[in-house]
């Protein structure tokens, strides 16, 4: 397949971002998981349910083949088809955000475009991963991936999977530059680096934690917007309850709420995300336990010690 940049539709240069104010993306997202099928096919049965299941907790919105998703293992059809079925099951009851996101510009570009066609309100892009561009490049393939489409974007900074930081400098000049670049989900793990750019960044621009266990601290100390989260897979309300309580200020309930949760927090990354967070689902009766390689199942001692928390936390 050749992919083809294409050309500049908007410069979404508007002093609003896209009509995407900070209060409509605020709170909690969650980074859904694609339930598969013994085949390795995509279980649609199944992927109505757990989408049912978050507008049932009354979800901000659902990040649709992201990582979490298995995106790396989902073909152009596949996440085309994954975003418009959400989109028909949603309508307006939240939003629905599509992970295009590549190493490669043009490729990115390309899914982007078909995010749009299948319905996608807004975009996520990861950085670009093993290429570890430098800050001027990671600049313009953001720019040059904001100038194709006016669709609003999130930027996904996590070092940690993809062997590069976007540094505040980098952030905040996207942001102040590219209005349809709305916000952050910050996963650098760094509350220094998340305080700075809490304290750099246009007023209207969201920060969104991009690890669950930590985004209390980053919405008490830095002044984040919320989270795009792997637990609200399995607990949605407990998630909203507590990133809730956080955002209305009162603090001491928050922490009360994210102490409960810690155990969750721990044992969902126990092992590589999403393998712990599918195998809970699986025990909770949501999907099957099955992965495309190169991700495969829970090893048995891990699986044994999330399936016992899960009865601890009265989740099964």
């Amino acid at each position: 397949m050749t992919f083809l940049i294409m050309p500049p539709t908007l410069k979404a240069m508007a002093s609003q971002r896209n009509n995407m104010n900070k209060e409509k993306l605020q709170g909690v997202w969650t980074a859904l998981i694609t339930p598969f099928k013994v085949d390795g096919s995509i279980d649609w049965e199944a992927f109505d349910r757990l989408v049912e299941r978050q507008l049932e907790a009354h979800i901000v919105g659902l990040v649709i083949s992201g990582t979490t998703g298995e995106s790396p293992t989902l073909n152009d059809d596949e996440c085309c088809n994954l975003i418009k079925r959400a989109k028909e099951k949603v309508g307006s009851k939240c939003l629905i955000m599509a992970g295009t996101g590549t190493n490669n510009t043009e490729k990115s570009i390309y899914k982007t475009k078909i995010a749009k066609d299948a319905g996608a309100d807004m975009i996520i892009l990861v950085n670009p991963y093993y290429n570890k561009p430098t800050q001027e490049g990671l600049y313009r393939h953001f720019k040059a991936i904001a100038e194709s489409t006016d669709l609003p974007i999130i930027l996904y900074n996590i070092k940690g999977r993809t062997g590069v930081n976007i540094e505040t400098p980098t952030l905040v000049r996207l942001a102040n530059e590219m209005k349809n670049i709305v916000g952050v989900k910050e996963a650098s793990g760094d509350l220094d680096q998340i305080k700075a750019v809490c304290d750099s960044k246009p007023d209207d621009f969201v920060v969104l934690s991009g690890d669950d266990n930590i985004t209390f601290k980053m919405i008490k100390d830095c002044g984040a917007n919320g989270v795009i989260s792997v637990t609200s897979n399995i607990v949605p309300e407990k998630m909203i309850e507590m990133v809730n309580l956080a955002l209305d200020g009162k603090i001491k309930e928050a922490e009360e709420a994210n102490l409960k949760l810690d155990p969750l927090f721990k044992i969902l990354f126990i092992e590589t995300n999403p393998i712990p967070v599918k195998y809970a689902s699986y025990e909770m009766g949501l999907c099957q336990n099955i992965y495309r390689l190169p991700m495969c199942e829970i090893s048995e001692e891990h699986g044994k010690q999330v399936k016992e928390l899960l009865k601890q936390m009265r989740i099964i």
